[in-house]
This record gives C-alpha cells, sequence and structure tokens, in this order.
C-alpha cells in the first residue's frame, strides 16, 4: 500500500476544549491567522477525516474529499458529499486503502471521538494550536483522557509523539501552534 500519513489539527483553549458544552466551537477559537494556516494545510491534504456532526456542520466549498465517521453507515460507501465509514466494521487498512489507493495526508479535524480513534491508528503529526489565556469551562475535551485528568501534550506523548517549537501564529490573542511528531 502507498504511504499514508494522519495530521491531526485542533485549537483548544488552555483548560484543553475544543467546543462549549453545546458541542459548538465558541468565538473565543476563532482566530484568523489559526484559520489561515489550518486552511492551508487542508488543501496540502488528500481527504479530511471528520465525525458527521462536523460534516454536517461545516460546508465544503471547495469540494475537498472527505472521510466522514458514522455509526450510521453500512460499512464503506461512497455517498456524493464524500465517503461514509463505520470504523466498528470496516477497518482503518481497509477503508483507507479504498479511498486513498495511491496514499497521501489524512487530515483530521475531529470532533473528539474522531481525535480519540485516530489517537488509537497512530498520528504522524498534530499540529494543536492554542488560545492561550482562554477557558471553556464545562466544554468539549479535546482528548477523552483530557477529562480524565491528563492535559493534550501528555495524550500526544503518551500516544507517541514529540513536540516541535512553539509558533506563535497570532500575538495579539495569543495563539501558538506546536507540531507534534512521530
Amino acid at each position: 500500500m502507498a504511504a499514508v500519513e494522519i495530521h491531526g489539527y485542533a485549537i483548544v483553549s488552555d483548560d484543553d476544549r475544543i467546543a462549549d458544552a453545546g458541542g459548538h466551537m465558541p468565538a473565543i477559537l476563532r482566530n484568523d491567522a489559526d484559520w489561515a494556516y489550518f486552511q492551508k494545510e487542508l488543501d496540502g491534504s488528500a481527504v479530511t477525516a471528520l465525525g458527521r456532526l462536523g460534516h454536517e456542520a461545516n460546508p465544503n466549498p471547495k469540494g475537498r474529499l472527505r472521510i466522514v465517521l458514522s455509526s450510521s453507515s453500512t460499512g464503506l460507501e461512497q455517498r456524493p458529499d464524500g465517503w461514509w465509514w463505520n470504523p466498528k466494521i470496516v477497518t482503518w487498512s481497509d477503508a483507507i486503502r479504498a479511498v486513498l489507493p495511491d496514499g497521501g495526508r489524512v487530515a483530521v479535524p475531529g470532533g473528539r471521538r474522531v481525535f480519540d480513534l485516530f489517537l488509537d491508528i497512530g498520528y504522524d503529526a498534530f499540529h494543536l494550536s492554542r488560545a492561550e489565556g482562554t477557558r471553556i469551562p464545562g466544554g468539549v475535551a479535546l482528548f477523552s483522557r483530557c477529562d480524565e485528568g491528563s492535559n493534550a501534550e501528555e495524550v500526544l506523548s503518551g500516544g507517541g509523539l514529540r513536540a516541535g517549537t512553539r509558533e506563535v501564529l497570532d500575538p495579539t490573542i495569543p495563539v501558538s501552534l506546536t507540531i507534534w511528531r512521530r
């Protein structure tokens, strides 16, 4: 099989939250510099893997190829809006072989269950942006383990990744980016 790289992408608050209690991304996590970086990364990816709710909430105006993770899928189905995949029925290796026979980068922008699944599959890199000085009490954690007392960095390290150099994307907030690599 051709080489496939899995890259996770998230912007989090200081308490490692990706969304508010209702599952929506709050304004304090929206940042133009981070969004521009993320869009550039998506443009360089062969496919984007995300949960059904994220797929439904985020239009796909550029028509990027998507893998939509959903328990309603009967396995792996090609639909007009992308490939629908149920990981409980079809393995990742079988799914990605069908979707990307020539290999390429898989961009994983979440949500939490998707981030958890790919942590088990194995990220090659995780692009962790942080809106510093922000908190989202009662919000949705980046990884389930963040609700169990671990911070995002500990989870990524435990997943076999090492932190690169912290870069400031936007000094006014500030929003920083650290790329974790296998």
